[in-house]
């Protein structure tokens, strides 16, 4: 009985141990960006009226100086992200 006993024990362990074993090497590959963040256009720059004041100008000025810089901000952010990430993770290889 005690035979039987350590010859299971010595066969699970052997499987054990040789089942995760695998002939073909497995490689991952840095996800791509998902699409929203990076595909999402910036909204466009407002056009000025035909017959403009200097206020309507300089609102108008400001509204898009606005747009502009936080779509900048929030893309560019992200993009280092990105980067900073996939560096990450194709030095742990």
């Amino acid at each position: 009985m005690r035979s039987f006993s350590n010859t299971a024990t010595a066969v699970a362990i052997t499987l054990l141990l040789t089942a995760c074993a695998t002939a073909v090497p497995v490689t991952m590959k840095f996800p791509p960006p998902p699409g929203e963040p990076v595909t999402t256009a910036c909204p466009p720059l407002q056009k000025l009226p035909t017959p403009v004041t200097l206020s309507e100008l300089s609102r108008n000025i400001t509204t898009n100086y606005t747009a502009y810089y936080e779509c900048a901000i929030r893309v560019n952010a992200w993009q280092e992200w990105y980067e900073i990430h996939k560096k990450i993770f194709e030095d742990m290889k």
